[in-house]
């Protein structure tokens, strides 16, 4: 992954990179300082947030379906 792709999906998932640090327990320092100098962004960091985007879309449509009363029509 490169830094700008990383920049891109953490915009994406509505994270910063201090927040994606939290999220961790990792320096921001650390997080901040990836895909620069030749530090290259960890391997696990491109699935990890694709994983988190598809979350976010999954819990808001349950909320949609839940704020509708779909599924209380369902129930009847």
């Amino acid at each position: 992954m490169e830094k700008i792709e990383f920049k891109i999906k953490l915009k994406k998932a509505s994270l910063n990179k201090k927040s994606f640090a939290q999220i961790f327990g990792l320096k921001y320092q650390s997080v901040n300082s990836w895909g620069n100098n030749g530090r290259t962004i960890p391997y696990w960091v491109d699935s990890w947030l694709e994983l988190y985007i598809e979350n976010q879309k999954h819990k808001e449509l349950q909320r949609v379906i839940k704020n509708s009363g779909i599924c209380n029509s369902l129930e009847s």
